[in-house]
């Protein structure tokens, strides 16, 4: 998800996505632990998704 695109989003909506996200995140960790994933890239793809989604929160918390 591009940062245009988290801008966008409305408080709720912003908040799913990143509860959704950090979800992902841990399901592909436990995954790849057990077996290797065949595209662990998604992991980092998640993870930053996740940074960027909870950045645009705290701006938002400060204003």
């Amino acid at each position: 998800m591009k940062q245009s695109e988290i801008i966008n989003l409305s408080d709720a909506d912003l908040l799913e996505a990143y509860q959704t996200t950090k979800q992902k995140v841990s399901e592909l960790k436990m995954a790849h632990t057990l077996t290797p994933l065949e595209n662990p890239m998604q992991i980092r793809t998640h993870r930053r998704t996740a940074a960027r989604l909870n950045t645009e929160i705290s701006k938002r918390n400060l204003v």
